[in-house]
């Protein structure tokens, strides 16, 4: 299992700003439900990153059908998590206005998952029909 540079960077990003911003942070109920939901959907999407290994690729790609791990149960992990985490790290940040982005991420991500789907089911086949029916998105 191996973690790319772009997840690395990503994590780096996020710890960079939280210890550049951590000064003197005013501890809000809306930083405090930010991070309790940033932390643990963030490392639940390094995870999933780590799980789907060489079968990762930014474009949508059949190479491998990955189902074991957080993908038994869910099947666009990276997705669910990856928007989780950036939904919390806008209320930790303090900008609430920015979570408006997510109107735009989370159709996007549906999308993303169902072209994905497609090209999964054409090369899996029953495989992934089975697979879908015992899985959540």
């Amino acid at each position: 299992m191996k973690l790319n540079y772009g997840t690395l960077a990503l994590l780096a990003i996020v710890i960079g700003y939280f210890l550049g911003h951590s000064h003197a942070p005013q501890w809000t109920i809306m930083r405090i439900a930010g991070l309790c939901i940033l932390i643990p959907s963030f490392l639940l999407f390094v995870i999933a990153r780590m799980q789907l290994g060489q079968a990762f690729s930014v474009q949508a790609r059949a190479s491998t059908l990955v189902t074991t791990g957080i993908y038994s149960r869910i099947r666009n992990p990276i997705y669910v998590f990856g928007s989780l985490s950036i939904a919390g790290f806008f209320l930790a940040a303090n900008p609430p206005s920015w979570l408006l982005c997510l109107a735009v991420l989370v159709p996007l991500q549906v999308y993303r998952s169902r072209v994905e789907a497609r090209v999964l089911e054409e090369k899996f086949g029953e495989a992934y029909v089975e697979y879908k029916r015992h899985t959540w998105f």
